[in-house]
């Protein structure tokens, strides 16, 4: 199994939060959370319910610890996660460069953590003191407050990403079939023969481009079938229309 970054909730206050962030890890393959003096105690039973099912093994396994210090002691490098401009010179790191970082530093033999503050102030500069670098997230400056569980998702999306190297784009169409070359170049006869009709590649000397552009076009156009039959569908009730 890879090694992962250890994520260090801070003085965590409500169990629903530290359920909700402990599915999160999960979803991208995290296991490892710390708690720092979680303010309703634990175990937290609304935790394990938030948690719904396989996640509750990453809050069975979770330590606690009574400080920061505490939490951090056996850690090489942390980070600090905060929305809010600190006095405290440091690295700032987005989401994707810190675990970027991160992968680099565990490859390493390193053990990272990364801490994130209670759900109502975040991390204080206390906190922040002891950490390497900060993670900022790149978000609306008038409204810059994330939740727990939201903050936990992101940092944990970005590490497992670079690891399953996904594609920035799927170049596929939810729910559809991707029409063929022959059914593109069927409609590409249709509308040469309809805009024929109608005198549209006038005068006669420009035609051969214009029907070049035309193909040029609907090959550039990511087509599914259900898209070629609505085109075919519209140009025939046009035509009957005009006769």
């Amino acid at each position: 199994m890879t090694e992962t970054p250890v994520f260090i909730l801070v003085r965590p206050q409500m169990g629903e939060n530290i359920g909700a962030a402990a599915r999160a890890m999960l979803n991208f393959g995290l296991t490892r959370m710390r708690l720092v003096a979680p303010r309703d105690g634990w175990p937290n039973p609304k935790a394990v319910a938030m948690a719904s099912g396989a996640a509750g093994e990453v809050l069975e396994y979770a330590g606690v610890f009574p400080s920061v210090p505490d939490a951090i002691s056996d850690c090489d490098f942390i980070f600090a996660t905060t929305a809010r401009g600190r006095e405290l010179t440091k690295p700032i790191y987005t989401p994707e460069t810190a675990m970027d970082e991160a992968r680099k530093r565990i490859a390493a033999g390193q053990k990272v953590g990364v801490l994130f503050g209670p759900e109502r102030t975040g991390l204080e500069n206390d906190d922040v003191s002891r950490a390497n670098a900060i993670i900022t997230v790149p978000v609306n400056p008038a409204f810059p407050s994330l939740n727990l569980a939201q903050a936990v998702l992101l940092t944990g999306y970005e590490f497992m990403r670079q690891e399953v190297g996904a594609v920035p784009v799927d170049p596929g169409l939810a729910g559809a079939d991707v029409a063929s070359r022959i059914e593109i170049e069927k409609l590409g006869d249709h509308f040469e023969e309809r805009l024929e009709e109608v005198g549209f590649f006038f005068p006669p000397a420009k035609a051969p481009n214009m029907k070049l552009n035309l193909r040029n076009l609907w090959s550039r156009m990511p087509f599914t079938r259900a898209d070629v039959q609505t085109l075919h569908g519209m140009l025939r009730q046009i035509t009957r229309q005009r006769r």
